[in-house]
């Protein structure tokens, strides 16, 4: 037994890269059971996220794929079409992450899954909206971060347009996808029906932006541009101390005026400009600008330890190579050495989240192409005349027990 909130849901994930796969495992963290269902190829994630210790068991593939088991079927031959069709009569939940199209043309659209199991939630990720012209366009995080206007934020910042490093559109549409999943059950539970959920990540990054940004054009007719000035301010990013920086954020009176003491600007906290939340949103340059200059006379250490007195946010800034040794994240475990069956000792990111029911209690390591093809189809009902068939035709393909 897993253990976890979602123990007992069965979890058909025919994922691949990052958006399907961080959305299945954080439904395997909780518990539930993830066949990861691969073609002979394997997730293509295998391969883009590192070269790693083995072929096929790239870093970020680690990191995404724990807590899963891994069949590998051909779903072009009608054999191992048949077979998944096998396993999806039991299951609760179809995650995908390719085109509506391709779907359709393997028969796996939502009529012909739901036609043997009418109780399924069938969650799809894609790029674009069906019912808008950029449907059938291919899509990878770079295309939906340029395409929503994440990367048009970085020039109207900074002059020149820029895709966050960090596969942005993927792991928060991959986020999205739990939450319609997790909705969709709750409603089975009270209704016993199934569901088909469309999550598009155009049209989510689009929300996304538009939510912050949108401003002034908010209104019919507009009462001025589009954007907020705050984040798109050349001074929104972490501040430079006399040694480094740090990450500040003064937003309540209380805060700002603890942070004009402590600069040497008292006077500044009767000044029209900054005497309010309101005035600084006017000046929000110059705050800014007063902010910086202030914060370069002391070291990190020193505004670190005064900011923590005086209650104003504040927290240590990282780079990849200093956020692995943060002591807060050693205090909560977010981070553990644990031993790969075929990679070694490896770091596993825990989950972030906690639930005073507990997570998942056994843990399973990121699987090999095909590592669990033979046990997942017994577990289905497949006796071993079934089994050698389905291998000796190449519609289904097992990973070598000595690998």
């Amino acid at each position: 037994m897993a253990g976890g909130m979602l123990e007992g849901i069965r979890v058909i994930d025919l994922t691949s890269v990052v958006v399907g796969p961080l959305c299945t495992q954080i439904l395997a963290d909780h518990g539930a059971q993830v066949t990861k269902v691969e073609s002979p190829q394997g997730d293509i994630g295998r391969y883009l996220g590192g070269s790693g210790r083995h072929v096929g068991m790239a870093p970020k593939f680690l990191h995404l794929n724990r807590n899963k088991r891994s069949i590998c079927l051909d779903l072009k031959h009608p054999a191992g079409h048949g077979a998944l069709m096998r396993l999806l009569a039991d299951a609760d939940v179809l995650v995908w992450n390719v085109r509506p199209d391709s779907m359709a043309r393997l028969k796996l659209g939502y009529d012909d899954v739901k036609a043997v199991n009418p109780r399924l939630i069938y969650c799809g990720m894609f790029g674009f909206g069906q019912r808008g012209r950029y449907a059938g366009i291919a899509a990878y995080d770079p295309i939906i971060q340029g395409a929503s206007g994440v990367a048009g934020l970085h020039a109207k910042a900074f002059g020149t347009p820029r895709y966050v490093p960090y596969v942005m559109a993927d792991r928060t549409c991959g986020l999205i996808a739990v939450q319609m999943i997790t909705m969709a059950l709750y409603r089975r539970e009270r209704c016993g029906e199934g569901q088909s959920i469309e999550v598009p990540m155009f049209e989510n990054m689009a929300s996304q932006v538009l939510t912050e940004h949108l401003y002034n054009r908010s209104y019919v007719p507009p009462i001025g541009e589009a954007g907020d000035p705050r984040l798109l301010n050349e001074f929104y990013m972490p501040s430079a101390t006399l040694d480094g920086y740090i990450n500040l954020s003064a937003n309540t009176n209380d805060q700002v005026f603890a942070l004009f003491e402590e600069i040497g600007r008292p006077e500044l906290k009767t000044d029209p400009r900054f005497s309010s939340v309101a005035a600084r949103f006017q000046n929000t340059q110059l705050y800014y600008q007063i902010r910086t200059e202030g914060l370069r006379q002391h070291t990190s250490a020193h505004w670190l330890e005064v900011f923590r007195r005086r209650d104003v946010p504040a927290s240590p800034y990282h780079t990849l190579e200093t956020l692995v040794d943060d002591p807060h994240l050693a205090d909560v475990g977010l981070l553990r050495e644990r031993e790969h069956p075929t990679e070694g000792t490896v770091i596993d990111i825990e989950p972030a989240n906690t639930i005073a029911s507990g997570s998942r209690t056994d843990w399973l390591p990121a699987p090999r192409l095909g590592e669990h093809t033979d046990a997942i189809l017994r577990e289905a009902g497949f006796d071993d005349h079934e089994i050698a068939a389905l291998l000796a035709e190449g519609a289904a393909r097992a990973a070598p027990a000595d690998a």
